[in-house]
């Protein structure tokens, strides 16, 4: 194949990143006569979905039934996904916290988060929660809800704290996503938009998602590729579940270690330098720099040999791309763009 160097260049407004619904199965808990709504089937995705716009409304969300007898009007937010998820939806008004953020926000997104209280550059503490008089916890991540955490599900239910993870973190057997699919991220937003009683808004955003990725023409030149997350002694690389996975395959990249039954995995240099990819994706944070995982595989002398690295062939993704939520397209179409610009 002929070397085409790619520019060594970031890519502007590039995106997200795990929503799968396929087993977070929403159900009406009663049809009481003061339930909200008309009991109307509301939007789904392939694997699943609401079931109805009415209250009192049961999820089994990795596994915890969660029932909401009314629409969550404060919620403290843990992760990028959570946030943005909720911005895109015009809850903005209901956040009274975030915590946990990747970076700022989207720029379409950056009026709206305005006035949002950082609680904590981290998992907040159970009492930071509390002190937020939240009646929902949305967590980004099964592990933000633990008694070192933000607190522990069980404990928040006995407070008057409801709690729900977005369906892609689940970790579960019959919960995980195996592999995370756009059908499946985009019946998140459906099953929150049921959950916060704005099903219109959430069918909005999925067709908007669907036209912009149905719109992405994928890259045909056949190319192979590592997606970088992070790492020194051992680079933390996306596997073949996830949404790195989701979003290269889209672009119309070939994960060399696609193979690997998880969202992400460690390798080997030995095993990257023998996978020789074309194309090397790097993650890019504000911890975690693209550039400065181009200075540790320019001077790693294994992988300074590799074709790649030395004709640059990089493309670079913001590191919220890199769990399902409302970036996940935009990080597809930044992609496909980087490659032709190589």
């Amino acid at each position: 194949m002929p070397a085409h160097p790619l520019a060594r260049r970031r890519a502007a407004g590039a995106p997200a990143a795990a929503l799968v619904a396929a087993s977070a199965l929403l159900a009406l808990a009663g049809c009481a006569s003061g339930a909200a709504g008309d009991g109307a089937d509301a939007p789904s995705g392939e694997s699943s979905g609401a079931a109805t716009s009415g209250y009192p409304l049961t999820v089994d969300d990795c596994g915890t039934e969660v029932t909401f007898e009314q629409t969550p009007e404060r919620v403290v937010t843990i992760k990028s996904s959570t946030l943005e998820l909720m911005l895109a939806l015009g809850l903005e008004d209901r956040i009274v916290g975030a915590a946990f953020t990747d970076g700022p926000v989207p720029d379409e997104y950056a009026d709206a988060a305005a006035d949002v209280e950082i609680l904590s550059d981290k998992v907040p503490s159970q009492e930071a929660t509390l002190a937020a008089e939240a009646d929902l916890v949305f967590a980004g991540w099964e592990s933000n809800l633990t008694a070192e955490g933000a607190g522990d599900r069980a404990t928040l239910e006995q407070l008057g704290v409801r709690t729900y993870v977005a369906p892609a973190a689940c970790q579960g057997d019959g919960y995980r996503p195996d592999p995370l699919t756009f059908d499946g991220v985009f019946a998140g937003f459906e099953e929150a938009g049921a959950i916060f009683g704005v099903e219109d808004a959430a069918a909005e955003l999925v067709a908007e998602q669907r036209a912009a990725l149905d719109a992405i023409e994928p890259n045909d030149d056949g190319l192979t590729a590592l997606w970088y997350s992070s790492g020194d002694d051992q680079p933390f690389v996306g596997g073949g579940t996830g949404a790195p996975q989701m979003i290269m395959n889209a672009a119309g990249l070939e994960n060399v270690v696609g193979d690997v039954r998880d969202s992400w995995t460690s390798l080997s240099w030995e095993a990257v330098v023998d996978a020789d990819p074309d194309v090397i994706v790097l993650v890019d944070a504000v911890w975690n720099t693209a550039e400065s995982k181009i200075a540790k595989l320019e001077a790693n002398p294994a992988t300074a040999a590799m074709p790649a690295v030395q004709q640059g062939r990089y493309v670079i993704v913001d590191f919220p791309a890199t769990e399902a939520g409302v970036r996940n397209v935009d990080a597809v179409a930044s992609i496909v763009e980087q490659l032709e610009a190589r």
